[in-house]
């Protein structure tokens, strides 16, 4: 199944607020990897494969391993692979991107 539009071109204005969001998170002094848990965990829930496969990519580039990144979807049950801070992050995460990677059919094939 290929992607159903493309929300940039669709609703642009839209698009435009979401990056402004964006753009405000990365000012908010949470962690480069910090941020890329946060949006690991949202694609995990939202089941977003195509945002699954590019946060674990950033992930890896800033250092993340392999077991935690394989861990993310169970932090709760993980032990003390993930920090308090980091467990109180994985626990709060909220989402917007992914929800818009699955209503719109994107897939990590489609990079």
């Amino acid at each position: 199944m290929s992607i159903r539009f493309k929300m940039a071109e669709v609703q642009p204005e839209a698009y435009k607020a979401l990056f402004a969001l964006n753009k405000y998170v990365l000012t908010s002094g949470i962690a480069p990897l910090h941020r890329e848990m946060i949006k690991i965990r949202a694609s995990q829930i939202n089941g977003c494969a195509y945002c699954v496969n590019a946060h674990t990519a950033d992930a890896r580039k800033l250092g993340e391993t392999e077991q935690r990144i394989y861990l993310m979807s169970v932090w709760r049950e993980a032990g003390n692979i993930f920090t308090k801070e980091e467990q109180v992050l994985l626990a709060m995460t909220i989402n917007a991107w992914n929800r818009i990677g699955v209503g719109l059919n994107m897939h990590p094939d489609q990079l």
